[in-house]
């Protein structure tokens, strides 16, 4: 003998499957206007009687298809099944949605390429979140953009750090905070002129290090250095820009992505760098005098 509880959850499991079932119907006749596809066309196609596909779209009761003729309609409509049947509000097919949420695109040996110059100009107003591989182009004096560039673009050096000196005049007029999230030995080892600053002349540290001092003197609070310990949280150098996008960088390569969720995730990584700062924004000046001495 049922019991009250086994009544009322059998009236609702059909009163899903009749929601389910009309919106099937609706999305499969959209998405057939949309495609310009007749009822015997889309039959033709998906190997089935044009009764079939005239029952699907006019039975009002709580009856869906088998998995082969949704799966078969979704393919010829250039949808996805789950949209079809209600599980997901977004119509692409996986395939699409994943060329169109995800990129991997050429990082060349250069200072502000075509390509990171367009995301800041698609960004521009937004707030800009970045974790550089070592100290940022943008906050570089030319001495040293020219120390590290001439082996790599020889006698172009001259030509391309005036180009991206006029790009990052450009970024930084276009009203877009700045926040750069900067592993603290980093820093650390340009000051002292070792790792990847060896050979680096002790003059050109002073002076990097005096114009990092202008800087924020000049930009704080527009643009903020936060100076993390990487032996307690690490990150793989990213920027994220704004709500749109967030590139993780892999050396030769970008990857773009331009979901919510994941722009989401890599702005909540940020974050965590930013709160567990070593040092923080405001005392960036004091450390800075400390590796001047």
């Amino acid at each position: 003998m049922l019991c009250i509880c086994d009544i009322y959850e059998h009236m609702q499991t059909i009163h899903d499957k009749r929601t389910r079932a009309a919106l099937f119907r609706t999305r499969l006749t959209h998405a057939m206007q949309d495609n310009s596809i007749s009822q015997s066309a889309l039959a033709r196609k998906t190997g089935v009687d044009r009764s079939t596909i005239s029952q699907l779209l006019k039975n009002d009761g709580a009856r869906l298809p088998n998995a082969q003729v949704v799966a078969e309609c979704a393919a010829n409509l250039g949808v996805s099944a789950d949209w079809l049947l209600g599980l997901t509000e977004r119509p692409e097919q996986a395939a699409d949605l994943l060329a169109t949420s995800l990129a991997l695109t050429e990082a060349p040996r250069a200072l502000v390429d075509e390509q990171i110059f367009t995301w800041h100009q698609e960004a521009a107003g937004y707030k800009i979140r970045h974790v550089p591989a070592a100290l940022p182009d943008m906050l570089k004096i030319r001495a040293v953009l020219e120390w590290e560039y001439a082996p790599h673009l020889g006698r172009t050096t001259d030509q391309a750090i005036g180009a991206s000196e006029d790009r990052l005049s450009f970024m930084r007029a276009q009203n877009s905070d700045y926040e750069i999230a900067f592993p603290l030995h980093e820093l650390t080892s340009f000051a002292r002129g070792t790792g990847y600053y060896t050979g680096l002349p002790g003059p050109l540290r002073r002076e990097q290090i005096a114009h990092l001092r202008e800087l924020h003197d000049q930009l704080y609070p527009s643009l903020r250095l936060y100076l993390f310990d990487a032996r307690k949280l690490f990150s793989s150098p990213i920027t994220i820009f704004g709500p749109l996008l967030a590139v993780l960088y892999l050396g030769r390569n970008y990857v773009a992505f331009r979901d919510t969720e994941r722009v989401t995730a890599f702005t909540r990584h940020f974050d965590a760098l930013v709160r567990a700062a070593s040092v923080p924004a405001r005392a960036l000046p004091g450390f800075l005098d400390t590796l001047a001495k």
